[in-house]
């Protein structure tokens, strides 16, 4: 299927501006949703009567979060202004108002019950984003290079809004993450050989240093391509069955 030629001017705007890929994905995702719902018109036809009626489309029909709605509405914004070079003006909507929760926190006793139901890898990462205050993207790229375990420290690297900085790596995980470390570098050197064994790389230096990207310092977890949305599934379907037995064993107490 042909790219559009729309959306790829899109996606190059939103990259000379050094948005994330996360970012350039959900923008380009509901920049194509929009179009689709006002049968493929070019948004450079549409006004604020499309405009409107799109966002209301997915606040009533779709029901999705005042956040979502909110991110779909930036992303229209973005298109008009960046890409068209037309301000978008008198627009009869304004953000959604998201609600102001109070976070819930589990208690030690209830993270070591989680702790104890995942094993393996997903073990290790789960206690990574408990003990060492890590975003979910963070932990799953953790290199190898950025581990000090001298010192018990963890560099991380293009965290969010693209900032680096420093963070504690909790004693009790070390012999997991030497053990880890073994996994991948075997991992690595089967993946060499059967052609994989690539790991990330900013892309302004994938074709100067390309012989880096294949270096062992790269991801902990493994070097072959995988699908990260994959990943990220298997830790929170873990972590919400466990949850949900915990609950489940304290209303029997009741």
């Amino acid at each position: 299927m042909p790219k559009s030629a729309f959306l790829e001017s899109v996606r190059i705007e939103i990259r000379t501006k050094h948005y994330s890929i996360k970012t350039e994905k959900t923008y380009l995702y509901w920049i194509k949703q929009f179009i689709l719902f006002n049968d493929k018109r070019h948004p450079s036809v549409m006004g604020n009567e499309e405009i409107e009626r799109f966002l209301n489309y997915i606040a009533a029909e779709r029901k999705v979060s005042a956040s979502t709605q909110n991110l779909a509405l930036c992303a229209i914004i973005f298109v008009y202004r960046h890409v068209i070079k037309q301000e978008i003006k008198h627009l009869k909507y304004d953000f959604a108002k998201q609600p102001k929760r109070l976070p819930t926190v589990l208690s030690p006793p209830e993270v070591s019950e989680i702790l104890k139901n995942i094993h393996g890898k997903h073990h290790l990462i789960t206690a990574l984003l408990y003990g060492g205050g890590f975003r979910l993207n963070e932990v799953l790229s953790l290199r190898i290079k950025d581990i000090d375990l001298m010192s018990r420290s963890i560099f991380i690297f293009n965290g969010k809004g693209k900032k680096d900085r420093y963070t504690l790596l909790p004693e009790s995980l070390i012999p997991m993450l030497k053990q880890q470390m073994e996994h991948a570098k075997h991992i690595h050197q089967k993946d060499l050989i059967e052609g994989f064994g690539s790991t990330s790389c900013p892309l302004h230096c994938i074709e100067n240093i390309n012989h880096h990207c294949i270096h062992l310092r790269g991801n902990i977890y493994s070097h072959r391509q995988q699908n990260v949305n994959t990943r990220m599934m298997v830790i929170f379907v873990a972590i919400t069955s466990t949850i949900l037995l915990i609950l489940n064993n304290c209303a029997l107490l009741l």
